[in-house]
């Protein structure tokens, strides 16, 4: 017997999904096993997504009008396309909700709006051993950038490295 239909919606994160976007992060860092550096807050997540100058954008993903997932992405630039892009911060789908079409439909949406604002490209990271996600990813015509090695600066290397 076929699964039945469900309804799934996208729409913009709004200032009241602040609980359901600091709960999904949260899961999130414990699927990725990275729960002891998740420290957001909802004074943080305010400020970044819905202050004077917001820094990121957030999408919910509804499955039958239940919020089940989000996507979070911002801005950045490529110098060599002189054109902005998207950076994919995170995209999660609860695990009771997933094979439905919801990541699928996130990751469409969070491409049209790439493609609205005339961006070059949409891009994101993922963790080596994420095989699911590796898999989901490659089937939407995602190719990894294995010749590239990210690196980062947190901390108190950041602060020693930005003080003058």
């Amino acid at each position: 017997m076929p699964e039945a239909q469900h309804k799934i919606e996208i729409r913009p994160a709004v200032p009241a999904d602040i609980p359901l976007i600091l709960s999904l992060i949260r899961e999130l860092a414990e699927y990725e096993q990275m729960l002891n550096q998740c420290i957001p807050t909802p004074e943080l997540l305010h400020d970044n997504l819905f202050g004077a100058k917001p820094k990121a954008e957030a999408r919910i993903g509804l499955l039958d009008g239940k919020p089940v997932g989000f996507a979070l992405f911002f801005h950045n630039f490529s110098t060599f396309l002189a054109r902005p892009g998207i950076y994919l911060e995170d995209i999660y789908v609860q695990p009771a909700a997933r094979g439905k079409g919801v990541g699928q439909a996130l990751l469409k949406d969070v491409a049209r709006i790439a493609v609205e604002r005339n961006c070059g490209r949409l891009e994101w990271s993922v963790l080596d051993w994420n095989e699911p996600s590796i898999q989901f990813y490659k089937a939407m015509g995602a190719v990894p950038m294995s010749e590239w090695t990210v690196y980062r600066v947190t901390g108190a290397a950041l602060q020693k490295l930005g003080s003058t």
